[in-house]
């Protein structure tokens, strides 16, 4: 049957993540830089008499019941809001690429996949907006990753400021195959009021500002995430003594690290020594993607 349509899912990556509060309702407030990177999971759609989801990919294995109908559900949501936009049914394979409850955009990204693909094939136009906030009630990274573009992300995730002019660079994603619980971070993280970020340099680039304004910046997750798993640790040092890595850290509630270069040819580098460090876990390397 023949493909209608194909959207990525990219890795979501917190560059910096400020725990600036806690809600009455027990949710957090954060303050983010977020960016997304040129690897992640794929959706496409076929026709069919029925909607259906499929996963296949190096990580299907680990995707929940629950992981894999936030995909459906975005879907239904999508059917319930535009009744009859996408007329036929749709038999949905998602390529799962990426570790699951790695701190990366997940479930998350393959959402927001799903809408952009819904929104692809519809018989009328979609208005962004009415998308975004479709988004927002499947989760608070949904309306993020439905940009998949450099953005500050504040609160619960529900004010979003897309960064024009963000410096070109590559990521190197590790993973040690190892989940760490987001609300297990949560629930021990001693700190729950913290300093937001400091302003971002204007402009932006290039990337060597940025990587000193990182060294200014924090994950407030990471230390718990430690406690938890002190791999990631290790992991990060070995990231950061890599020749031309400008800066490492662990991205959202973990466990991957991530480190930036300057050029493909030093991340690539990178990620085949970490290969050779690290044979047993997940390693990448991307382009960030700049819009």
């Amino acid at each position: 049957m023949r493909v209608l349509a194909a959207e990525s899912a990219p890795a979501k990556v917190n560059l910096a993540l400020h725990v600036t509060g806690r809600r009455a309702d027990g949710y957090h407030d954060l303050d983010s830089l977020v960016v997304f990177a040129g690897i992640g999971d794929e959706l496409t759609a076929r026709t069919a008499d029925a909607d259906r989801l499929a996963v296949t990919g190096p990580f299907a294995g680990q995707i929940t019941r629950g992981q894999t109908n936030l995909v459906a559900r975005a879907v239904e949501a999508f059917r319930h809001r535009w009744p009859g936009a996408v007329a036929t049914g749709l038999d949905v394979a998602l390529a799962k690429n990426l570790p699951v409850s790695a701190g990366i955009g997940g479930g998350s990204a393959d959402a927001a996949a799903a809408l952009r693909l819904m929104a692809r094939l519809a018989s009328v136009d979609i208005d962004r907006q009415e998308l975004a906030g479709l988004a927002a009630t499947l989760g608070a990274d949904v309306p993020v990753c439905l940009l998949s573009e450099a953005c500050l992300m504040q609160g619960l995730g529900d004010t979003i400021v897309p960064l024009a002019g963000f410096p070109a660079c590559h990521i190197v994603l590790v993973n040690p195959l190892l989940p760490i619980a987001t609300p297990d971070i949560f629930r021990r993280l001693k700190s729950r009021h913290n300093p937001p970020l400091p302003p971002l340099p204007d402009p932006i680039g290039p990337i060597a500002m940025l990587g000193l304004w990182l060294h200014e910046t924090r994950n407030d997750l990471e230390q718990t995430a430690i406690d938890i798993l002190p791999l990631v640790a290790d992991l990060k040092e070995a990231m950061a003594a890599t020749p031309g890595a400008m800066f490492a850290r662990m991205s959202g509630s973990g466990a991957t690290v991530f480190a930036l270069y300057a050029s493909a040819a030093l991340a690539h580098q990178a990620a085949h020594d970490l290969r050779a460090k690290f044979p047993d876990f997940w390693v990448a390397a991307a382009p960030v993607i700049t819009g």
